[in-house]
């Protein structure tokens, strides 16, 4: 490295390393923000919690769907018999008023349920803005005019009116979370299309594409392998902002009464029913909303890391630890 570009480099920053991978340097840049470290560590244990969900249930001896009538006092309107919040043997929670499914297993199911939904939804949004801008792109006039004009459609939509809209008009019987992915998947991928085309414009321009063009390389091959690598900085940012969305989308619907259904557990569904009770058991409401708020927030502040960590601008901002001799000040000693 030259002596003129070490002395521009401030101390402590977290530079790229000479000779670092692309993917070294992402992994060194988002170690470097303890937020998102600590955010990410906090959506592998919601991860953890949603996979292990059967196991946890099965240490309780319960699962979220049995009703527990034994434990429901129907002459005084539903409440839980004994302390109010149904405590008893075997239910480290309690149970739900009326429902008296155990509330426990109906949290940590509930983060499956929600976690796969704003999962699975944004990977058709992602599939789909990527093949809609990518075409619009690299089509012809009136095909980019024409994907162009449904993109700006999709992106006016309200999301949370056309999805109660839609999902008012299906029948029951389909798979709710199915049904709610599917939904919200297909009306929000406007905004990752429009991102795409955007940036496929730009580096449809570059000389290396202008070179495989000449070489005689079909567009879809130019694509393939010149242009979607290019890609995948900014789509994995906005992929990793719209897993938080999704998720409060997914609760609004289901405390709306349109979204999953029970018995079938969601956070969502659970605010819904704690409606009645919560002043006089807290637990109803702050458990399942406590639940919500700390993933939303954890995955928020990880997309925020992410984006960060992939943006070289960004990047240059961000001071490694003191403790650790910096791996960016230790090479610039080998290369000066």
């Amino acid at each position: 490295m030259s002596e003129a570009l070490v002395a521009t480099q401030a101390p402590g920053t977290a530079a790229p390393v000479p000779g670092a991978s692309g993917a070294r340097q992402f992994w060194r840049r988002l170690r470097a923000q303890r937020a998102a470290l600590v955010a990410a560590v906090v959506v592998a244990l919601l991860v953890l919690v949603a996979l292990a969900a059967p196991l946890l249930t099965a240490l309780e001896g319960q699962d979220p769907t049995t009703y527990h009538p034994s434990l429901i006092d129907s002459a005084r309107g539903g409440v839980p018999i004994g302390s109010f919040g149904g405590a008893g043997a075997g239910h480290w929670l309690g149970v739900e008023p009326q429902t008296g499914r155990d509330l426990f297993a109906r949290l940590v199911y509930g983060a499956r349920v929600s976690l796969g939904v704003a999962l699975a939804a944004t990977v058709v949004q992602v599939a789909i803005g990527v093949v809609v801008g990518v075409a619009s792109a690299l089509g012809t006039r009136w095909v980019d005019q024409l994907l162009s004009r449904v993109t700006d459609i999709i992106v006016a939509m309200p999301l949370m009116i056309m999805s109660l809209a839609l999902l008012a008009i299906v029948p029951s019987s389909f798979p709710r979370p199915v049904l709610v992915t599917l939904v919200i998947g297909l009306i929000a991928w406007g905004n990752i299309a429009k991102i795409v085309r955007a940036q496929t414009l730009t580096l449809k321009g570059l000389d290396y594409v202008s070179a495989a063009r000449l070489s005689g390389w079909g567009t879809w091959r130019i694509a393939r392998r010149e242009l979607l690598p290019g890609l995948a900085a900014p789509v994995i940012t906005y992929a990793a902002l719209l897993v938080p969305m999704n998720i409060s989308v997914e609760a609004a619907l289901s405390f709306l009464g349109v979204g999953v259904k029970p018995p079938t557990p969601s956070w969502g569904q659970m605010l819904t029913s704690a409606d009645v009770w919560y002043q006089a058991a807290p637990q109803y409401l702050l458990l399942p909303a406590g639940a919500l708020f700390l993933t939303v927030l954890a995955l928020t502040v990880l997309g925020d890391g992410v984006r960060t960590a992939l943006d070289p601008r960004a990047a240059s901002r961000l001071r490694v630890g003191t403790g650790r001799k910096s791996r960016s000040g230790t090479a610039k000693e080998e290369t000066a």
